[in-house]
């Protein structure tokens, strides 16, 4: 029989004469295609922009159903498992099956961060699903979105609402408009008639790098994302390895407790932008990826508009600086899983070595700046390094942006010597909130765990708090009063990494999940949670795993009491 006659298209395979129809797996919907063919206009179908794409179709219908994750695949020549995989990594994005109803069109997210949940979180979320529709509207919790300075918050739609309460989300739903809030900010005309991009040409037209290496270096620059590596050496270790070279800038700012990068580029994202140029001139960097966290929809818009800015100066040449939207995802903060984002893959962290300067963005040499230390890098060129390494105070050298939240008056970022202790902290911002007396606080981000109150002389800088069983990070300062329970924080913080462990090893995701059930209990079993403290210190692939106890240590050693036990400070607060 010729081919033309037999019955279907596709060989069954048992030798019977029966056919199929169609290919095995979900098929293709000419309409589905078409919309995604329309969003997509003239971008080419590279594979490291599944996940812009993804945003795309997200954007426009609220969802990702099957027929257009399916169209998505076909016109990027990727399998569907690949782009499935992908969007149900991502918490930002709402794949849908076809048997599954999509979410409504109104979302809200609550943060329920340590921050928020001391302003309140938990009622207003409770308040917020028990008062609407949930066929009309969606109520989610949420992890940090970087404004723990107005907690609680919430976001409905891309707008924020700081202090929120029911009754300001009724009013911004009943307002209609869901757009980011743009604040007033220093644009391209004002920063350049300020000086701006000065030094950018002037190292451009016959700089030295090393020269300027040297000058970070003298100054006392680290890197500010929280592992604290000297800034200058970095270059060096990139310009090692034969081009082409890549920048990315780690935008990521997703430890909880931290909004210094926010807070910096939604008024001057113009001293980013140059430190950033600067340390690509540094290394020959072929192109830039800036990779924003999905949380920042304000400081999205700003950076599109003043990098299109630049285009039209002639600074960056078009498409030099690219601009990516990270998807809610907070282990792709750790660089190596970021890079794997920009790529548009899942944010897994890479086995090192090799380490990014040597095999990073598409396998090429990569440098990776955290957002405030480029803005620092920008002021030292242009300021000099004595305005880091002429400061000093209790015995360190330097400055250093403190992201403040909790039971303190004033809540914000302060930019203060880097010997500056938490009492010096707490000062600067006002003192303790009315009613509430200093208990402990979180020195870096849940990462870092909590101190309690009576260590309040140490200084909040590198390697001062390793003594103790702790770290610095990101600055991510929150502050806990004698209304507050250690153990209720360290439990918020497990959860937290419970739900933001990327999956990927073992003694992480299964090590949080049993972390959180055995903290649950009245009494802790101290003995099995050291055990599994072990574990996950020893064996975890990325930061998140082997940080992940911290909480769950410090508490057991300054807050024993609180968990079944004697405290080791004697209990004074």
């Amino acid at each position: 029989m010729a081919l033309d006659q037999q019955k279907g298209i596709w060989s069954s395979g048992r030798g019977n004469g029966k056919g199929r129809g169609t290919p095995k797996g979900r098929q293709l919907d000419d309409t589905a295609w078409d919309q995604v063919r329309a969003l997509l206009g003239d971008r080419p179908r590279r594979r490291d922009l599944l996940i812009e794409f993804l945003h795309l179709i997200q954007d426009e219908y609220g969802h990702l159903s099957a027929p257009h994750l399916r169209a998505l695949a076909e016109e990027m020549r990727l399998s569907m498992a690949e782009v499935w995989e992908v969007a149900t990594f991502y918490a930002h994005f709402d794949p849908i099956t076809e048997d599954e109803t999509p979410p409504p069109d109104l979302t809200i997210r609550v943060c329920d961060s340590l921050s928020c949940e001391l302003a309140g979180s938990e009622a207003l979320l409770e308040a917020l699903q028990s008062g609407h529709d949930p066929s009309r509207i969606r109520v989610l919790r949420a992890p940090c979105m970087g404004r723990c300075d107005t907690a609680p918050v919430a976001e409905i739609g891309h707008r924020h609402v700081d202090f929120a309460t029911p009754e300001r989300i009724d009013q911004v739903i009943a307002g209609g408009d869901l757009h980011p809030v743009v604040p007033d900010y220093e644009g391209f005309e004002d920063y350049r008639a300020g000086g701006g991009y000065t030094r950018l040409a002037e190292l451009r037209d016959g700089g030295d790098w090393q020269e300027v290496q040297q000058e970070l270096l003298d100054a006392g620059l680290r890197g500010m994302g929280g592992a604290g590596f000297p800034s200058g050496k970095k270059w060096g270790f990139v310009r090692a390895n034969p081009g082409p070279r890549y920048l990315a800038v780690n935008g990521d700012e997703g430890e909880p407790g931290t909004f210094k990068d926010r807070y910096y580029l939604e008024r001057q994202p113009h001293l980013m932008l140059e430190g950033m140029l600067i340390a690509a001139w540094a290394v020959e960097a072929e192109k830039c990826f800036i990779y924003m966290r999905d949380e920042y929809p304000a400081v999205l818009k700003i950076l599109k508009k003043e990098i299109a800015a630049l285009e039209q100066a002639g600074i960056a040449e078009p498409g030099y600086i690219d601009l990516r939207r990270g998807a809610g995802a907070y282990i792709c903060g750790e660089e190596s899983a970021m890079i794997e984002s920009i790529e548009g893959k899942r944010g897994l962290p890479r086995l090192r070595p090799p380490y990014v300067a040597q095999d990073g963005v598409f396998g090429r040499p990569t440098l990776v700046h955290n957002v405030e230390t480029l803005h620092l890098i920008a002021r030292i060129c242009r300021e000099g390094p004595e305005i880091f390494s002429s400061v000093e105070h209790n015995g360190r050298k330097g400055m250093r942006s403190y992201s403040l939240s909790g039971r303190v008056a004033n809540p914000g970022v302060y930019f203060l010597r880097a010997g500056t202790t938490i009492r010096e902290l707490i000062e600067a911002a006002g003192g303790m909130a009315e009613g509430h007396e200093f208990k402990a606080y979180q020195p870096g981000g849940p990462s870092s765990g909590l101190l309690p109150a009576s260590l309040d002389d140490v200084p909040l800088d590198f390697d001062t708090l390793q003594p103790h069983g702790t770290f610095i990070g990101s600055a991510a300062v929150v502050v806990l009063s004698d209304k507050d329970s250690a153990k209720e924080a360290a439990l918020n913080m497990l959860r937290f990494f419970e739900s933001e462990s990327c999956g990927q090893c073992t003694p992480c995701r299964v090590g949080c999940e049993k972390a959180v059930k055995l903290m649950q209990a009245d009494q802790w079993d101290q003995p099995l949670l050291n055990d599994l403290c072990d574990v996950m210190i020893d064996a975890s692939i990325c930061g998140l795993g082997q940080a992940a106890p911290n909480p769950i240590r410090l508490v057991m050693e300054h807050f024993a009491d609180e968990v079944g036990g004697s405290r080791k400070d004697g209990g004074k607060a």
